[in-house]
Order: structure tokens, then C-alpha cells, then sequence
């Protein structure tokens, strides 16, 4: 397995990661026994990236990581998440709004080093910014917790270039996490400039779109009740149909390379800078594999020019949310 380091940091990743969402969420229901068994088979495959977050289930979600990954202690990175708040007395817990208080970030982290099964948190993300808190209080409250060897990094998620200059200012920040990909390139504007101005990783989520990069989904595909793809709007049939240009450039790229339209869309990404790391979601070992192999795709210069020159003329349809 190829390794990569989150910008200057020092922390050593598989240079593809693992999202975990989908194995324990409300809206992905799943068997927990063949979620321990794929995520063992990750880490024999040479995964040894693994994210999470408190609010991912509520709570089961790390709790279905700290069983799995248990064995590989000292062996594997598990990211994790805090800054919402929940609304206590009602079975699982609902999520309310933001919390990134001080008092609460100490809580979160107690709760989610019990649920991993570990001693140290390796990399703790503000997961959204509390308007409530200045991203000062949230750097410095993670950096008393680095002090006590409760977390050894510090990240933040979905957030702008001034936060992470304020932050980073308190406490150098490992690594942002933000959604990028082929059809999402927001972050291009000012965060990846910041990232690589102040030595930070990049950890994209949703690289391939949600599966729609991967061309294995289109207009007429139908979707559980409790898939959030039913609320996205780039997902109505409309959007995909308008959206279809995007996945006819990667299929051509993929011809080209004996490879799939996903394989591309992780070999762009992973092209971009080499301290980029995405963590694509998965629960099938053999979409696992296929997305392990992109990190056997070189892409030249010419294929890159024409993804980003063909993105260009495309007005992808749909928000994200």
C-alpha cells in the first residue's frame, strides 16, 4: 500500500482512506457483523486510514470502528469528529445544532476515546464551524487535549480559509476535510492555496460523487426510502440526465487506461497534490478493490488537461445539500 503524509504534520496515512458513514448511520442500516469483517479485510488490504465521527449513527458508528479496528492498535489512524450538539432522552440521540464549546469538545472526546477503544484520538476534526465559538477557544481547548495525550492531531471539516488561518495561528491544524471531487471543486478557490501555504492535508470526502462518478448509476436508478441520495439534489433524474456529460469524460479517460470511471475520478484527485488523501466510502469489498486499484492509474498531463478543460465548459446541475 502506497503511504502518503497530511501535509506537515508527520501523520502517516494509506494514501487512500476509509469512510466509515455508511456502515452504522440512520440512514444506511447494515449488518454490524459484515461491517467488522470488511473493515478488518481494509486493513489487510493496507488501509490504515479510517474516519468517523460521534454523530455518525449517533455514536454507533465509532463504536462499530473501535470493535472492528481493536486488534490493529498502533497499527491503524482513526479520525473522529465532535461539534454537534444532541438532544438528550430520546432513545438515540437526535442532532440539534452546533456545539463547539470547550466544556463540550472535553466530553466528546472522553465519549469517543471509550467508543474507539483507544487511548489517543489520532486526529480530532472540528467537524463543522459553531458560529457560537471563535475557532480560537476550539484550536486551543484541542491543543490542552494534545497536551494530555488525549489527541495527537488536530482538524477541521467544511470550513473557510480564515478559519483555518485563525486556528492554525493557536494550534497547527493536520488536516481539513472537505468535500472534492471531479464535479465539486469549491476548495480550489482558496482552501487547497491555504492547505499549501501552511502545510496542511486535504482529506476529500465524497470523491466519487456520492456513486455517481463511478457510472454505475443514472436517472433510472431507485433508491431506498431512507437513502439521503432521495433528498439530494443533484440526484433528481433531471440532474443526472444534465450530469451525464461528467461521467462520459471519465469513461473515456477509463478506455484509455483499462480502468473504471471511479478508478479515474481517485487517480485525478490523488493527482493533484501529494498531500492529498481521500477517503471514499464503501461496503463492498469488491467496489473496496476497484478503488484500491486507482492507486495503480497514472494519469498524464494530457488526461488531466482534459478533465479540468472539459470541467470547465460543464454547469454541473444540482447543489450538493
Amino acid at each position: 500500500m502506497k503511504m502518503r503524509t497530511l501535509g506537515n504534520s508527520g501523520l502517516e496515512v494509506s494514501a487512500l482512506g476509509l469512510g466509515c458513514m455508511r456502515m452504522s448511520h440512520a440512514d444506511f442500516p447494515t449488518d454490524k457483523g459484515e461491517m467488522i469483517k470488511f473493515l478488518r479485510a481494509a486493513v489487510e488490504r493496507g488501509i490504515t486510514f479510517f474516519d468517523t465521527a460521534e454523530v455518525y449513527g449517533p455514536f454507533t458508528n465509532e463504536q462499530l470502528v473501535g470493535e472492528a479496528l481493536e486488534p490493529f492498535r498502533g497499527r491503524v489512524v482513526i479520525a473522529t469528529k465532535f461539534g454537534f450538539k444532541h438532544e438528550p432522552g430520546k432513545g438515540p440521540a437526535t442532532r440539534i445544532g452546533f456545539d463547539s464549546r470547550p466544556e463540550h469538545i472535553r466530553e466528546v472526546a472522553e465519549a469517543s476515546l471509550k467508543r474507539l477503544r483507544i487511548e489517543t484520538i489520532d486526529l480530532f476534526y472540528q467537524h463543522r464551524p459553531d458560529p457560537d465559538v471563535p475557532v480560537e477557544d476550539v484550536a486551543g481547548t484541542v491543543k490542552d487535549l494534545i497536551r494530555e495525550g488525549k489527541v495527537k492531531h488536530f482538524g477541521l471539516s467544511e470550513c473557510s480559509a480564515d478559519l483555518i488561518r485563525r486556528a492554525h495561528a493557536v494550534q497547527p491544524v493536520a488536516a481539513i476535510q472537505s468535500e472534492y471531487s471531479v464535479w465539486t471543486r469549491d476548495i480550489e478557490a482558496t482552501i487547497l492555496p491555504t492547505c499549501e501555504e501552511l502545510g496542511i492535508g486535504v482529506v476529500p470526502f465524497s470523491p466519487l460523487g456520492r456513486g455517481y462518478l463511478t457510472g454505475k448509476i443514472d436517472e433510472r436508478t431507485t433508491y431506498d426510502p431512507s437513502d439521503i441520495r432521495r433528498r439530494n439534489p443533484r440526484f433528481t433524474p433531471e440532474a443526472m440526465r444534465a450530469n451525464r456529460a461528467v461521467v462520459e469524460l471519465l469513461e473515456k479517460i477509463a478506455a484509455r487506461h483499462g480502468a473504471t470511471p471511479a478508478q479515474i475520478a481517485l487517480a485525478w484527485l490523488l493527482a493533484r497534490k501529494p498531500w492529498i488523501v481521500p477517503i471514499p466510502g464503501s461496503r463492498k469489498l469488491e467496489r473496496l478493490d476497484e478503488n484500491i486499484g486507482a492507486l495503480e492509474v497514472r494519469l498524464s498531463q494530457q488526461d488531466i488537461d482534459q478533465i479540468d478543460q472539459t470541467m470547465s465548459r460543464i454547469d454541473v446541475v444540482g447543489a450538493r445539500y
